[in-house]
């Protein structure tokens, strides 16, 4: 196995044609000027730039000063790369790789020299019209082994923020009550059965990311996020709503239909990560809002052009929550809310002492 500690600078970073000649210098000029240095500004790679999650954890992780290095899959992906970010954010970029998901080789070259990977992909058709498949299903566990590996052999510090979901924890057969939290996990079958791919798929491969993490010693934390809005409720993003939300009418039913800001989202990966300085650890769910009324269904379905989808045409109660005055089921996001409280905290003492030096 190749010596994990040790940092490599890029030798071809990825031109490609739709950048303008003058983009090309910058890149050209970051990816070679800015990587020597990649262990004081702290280069870190962020997979499938293509994806509206992903370019906005590389928009937090711009604004907070690192140096982002990106993976698309193929390089017809750079266009929808480039209409997610600013053309200013484009060139602050260390440089974009194309980097297949099943081809580990391709993987650690992306992440040679990286402190750190950003793990998002989801093979989501972007278009929102197949949404996902058991097929697809493979392919995200089959690259959450091969991105854990990668990141052992070529990163200069083995760690990954890896994307999950909530998915992975809220579905089972049993009649489920009381707090579901990170120790919770769905049932796989329960899923292949009722053809829930996206959850199946985000269920197994984060339980193979935990086990390769283990066996590799990548230092590992997920994110467990619930619908993305975008930006805000009753606005969901569309094309990842699509998977997601198969079988949303019993998840408002069960009180377990989350959403959050995608904004929000991408802020947590970063927090997560610069925590694990200070001891951050394990899975994070990461959700604002729970839709537990019927009016809120209704927006939601509406903005999604989903008309009666989840609100079953109005059939349910105005508190998806409550039988008989007690609550059945109750989503926790507990751990990550002291997080980010500490994180504020800690960022609060160094700008005091900043101000005060």
């Amino acid at each position: 196995m190749e010596n994990c500690r040790e940092e490599v600078v890029l030798s071809k970073p990825l031109l490609l044609p739709s950048f303008k000649e003058e983009q090309q210098r910058k890149c050209v000029g970051n990816a070679f000027g800015s990587s020597l240095n990649a262990r004081e500004r702290k280069l870190v790679c962020v997979t499938s730039g293509n994806s509206y999650l992903s370019s906005h954890i590389v928009r937090e992780l711009l604004a907070g000063g690192y140096l982002v290095r990106v993976t698309i899959q193929k390089e017809v992906d750079f266009g929808v790369m480039n209409e997610l970010l600013r053309d200013e954010e484009m060139n602050q970029l260390e440089s974009v790789v194309v980097a297949k998901m099943g081809d580990l080789d391709s993987l650690c070259d992306a992440f040679r020299g990286c402190h750190a990977v950003f793990h998002t992909s989801s093979f989501i058709d972007i278009h929102g019209v197949s949404g996902y498949s058991e097929w697809m299903a493979f392919l995200e566990t089959e690259a959450a082994r091969n991105v854990i590996e990668a990141c052992c052999r070529a990163a200069y510090v083995k760690r990954c923020v890896f994307t999950s979901s909530l998915l992975a924890s809220i579905w089972t057969d049993d009649d489920r009550t009381g707090i579901i939290d990170e120790s919770c996990w769905s049932d796989e079958e329960f899923c292949r059965d009722r053809k829930l791919w996206l959850a199946m798929g985000k269920t197994a491969a984060e339980k193979v990311a935990w086990s390769k993490s283990q066996e590799m010693k990548v230092k590992l934390v997920t994110v467990c996020p619930g619908l993305l809005m975008a930006p805000s409720f009753p606005n969901a993003h569309t094309e990842t709503s699509v998977p997601y939300l198969k079988g949303g009418r019993m998840m408002l039913q069960r009180g377990v239909l989350a959403t959050n800001d995608i904004s929000k989202v991408a802020k947590a990966h970063v927090h997560v990560y610069e925590e694990m300085d200070y001891g951050a650890c394990g899975r994070y769910f990461c959700f604002e809002r729970v839709v537990r009324r019927l009016d809120e269904a209704i927006q939601l379905e509406n903005n999604l052009k989903m008309h009666g989808q989840l609100s079953g045409g109005g059939n349910l109660p105005s508190s998806t929550q409550e039988t008989d005055g007690e609550i059945q089921i109750s989503l926790s996001n507990s751990k990550l809310a002291k997080l980010m409280l500490r994180a504020s905290q800690r960022s609060s003492c160094k700008q005091s002492s900043l101000i005060a030096a």
